[in-house]
């Protein structure tokens, strides 16, 4: 018996090509975005350990600053992608949040409580006090959602599951038994919120904001743990690509399409290498340059599509193992309405782009110790 309720009789208003090229661009972005947050907090967490004055106190104080900003950007990225999976995926995705319902709507107050944490955490630092219990109560706020979210994204591909979950209980109280996927996911996103939030250090060492002292301690410290990191995130997307079941891995070697979405595993694995050698090139060279940390920027971005693209590919071919077919779907398409979305879409975008240029011409006072 087919476990995912019937098909809404709803035709799509728009090519399902489309929704999933902006699903897979706004998750990407979105990503970028919880990488930072992840691992950039937990360094600086690290670093407000040290002596006030010191490079590594310094460095702690300017990405508590930002965390501030990005976790906006968490948010307000995350929104698109999951409306997105709703339209493609809603048949899985509604069952498992129903599955998990006390969990899932209690991210909603994980979060705000997370976001003061967050400002308590900047606003000590700043003020010269005792801050990484803060900090750390901030880091497993954003973890449990973290986890929340990943358990709910394994638990849409388990069918199988449903079925004796809800037999256990309606209220959505219990989470589903570790699937040989989840803990490998998991591991992986910690990693590369560390991997990236060392490129992060990296870029904010080009800045003029700090002093020379402080620049080489970004670069070298940032660099380092790029390096380190890197490399457990290469090991931990080869665990989290070995234990996918063989039905997936074999679909996605005969299906066309989703052949050529597994060549973005070549081409993130690629991105991720190049990067280890940027931050190497920081690390022990104490290279400052601004270009570089532009550079780790734009590499973020292009491995973290990458990312993105074979995830979408391994989500694909296990539900279609499992009878479902994210291209089986009535397209009726209004193209005036999706004409006036992608403007406003790229409108959006220009906007966004003019605000942050705006910021970066915007004179900006010293953030080295005084």
């Amino acid at each position: 018996m087919n476990s995912f309720p019937a098909v809404d009789p709803i035709p799509l208003p728009a090519p399902i090509w489309l929704f999933k090229l902006l699903h897979i661009v706004t998750l990407s972005l979105h990503f970028v975005a919880v990488e930072m947050l992840l691992g950039g907090l937990l360094l600086a967490v690290l670093l407000s350990t040290r002596s006030a004055g010191s490079p590594a106190h310094t460095a702690a104080r300017a990405m508590g600053r930002r965390l501030t900003v990005v976790m906006t950007y968490v948010i307000n990225l995350g929104v698109p992608p999951l409306l997105f999976a709703q339209v493609l995926y809603g048949r899985a995705l509604y069952t498992s949040s129903v599955l998990i319902g006390a969990y899932w709507i209690s991210i909603i107050a994980i979060l705000t409580l997370t976001y003061w944490l967050l400002y308590q955490f900047s606003f000590r630092l700043e003020a010269g006090k005792s801050a990484w219990l803060v900090g750390l109560l901030a880091w497993l706020g954003c973890g449990s959602v973290a986890k929340l979210l990943s358990t709910n994204m394994t638990l849409m591909l388990r069918p199988e599951v449903w079925r004796s979950m809800y037999t256990a209980s309606g209220a959505g109280v219990y989470l589903p038994k570790s699937d040989p996927t989840t803990e490998p996911r998991f591991f992986l996103m910690l990693c590369g919120g560390v991997f990236v939030a060392g490129l992060w250090m990296i870029y904010l060492a080009g800045r003029s904001t700090f002093a020379a002292e402080d620049k080489k301690f970004l670069a070298g410290f940032g660099g380092k743990v790029a390096v380190l990191f890197g490399i457990l995130y290469i090991a931990a997307g080869l665990w989290a690509n070995s234990v996918q079941p063989a039905a997936v891995k074999a679909g996605i070697a005969s299906h066309p399409l989703y052949h050529l979405f597994g060549y973005a595993a070549y081409g993130w694995l690629a991105l991720v290498g190049v990067a280890i050698l940027l931050g190497a090139a920081a690390g022990f060279g104490r290279i400052t340059a601004g270009w570089l940390g532009w550079a780790g920027a734009l590499l973020t971005l292009l491995f973290e599509i990458c990312f993105t693209t074979y995830r979408d590919a391994i989500r694909d071919v296990t539900l279609l193992t499992k009878g479902y077919n994210v291209w089986d779907r009535v397209v009726v398409t209004n193209w005036s309405v999706v004409g006036i979305f992608l403007v406003l879409f790229v409108a959006g975008l220009v906007i966004v782009g003019w605000l942050v240029s705006v910021v970066a011409r915007a004179q900006k006072p010293m953030e080295s110790a005084a």
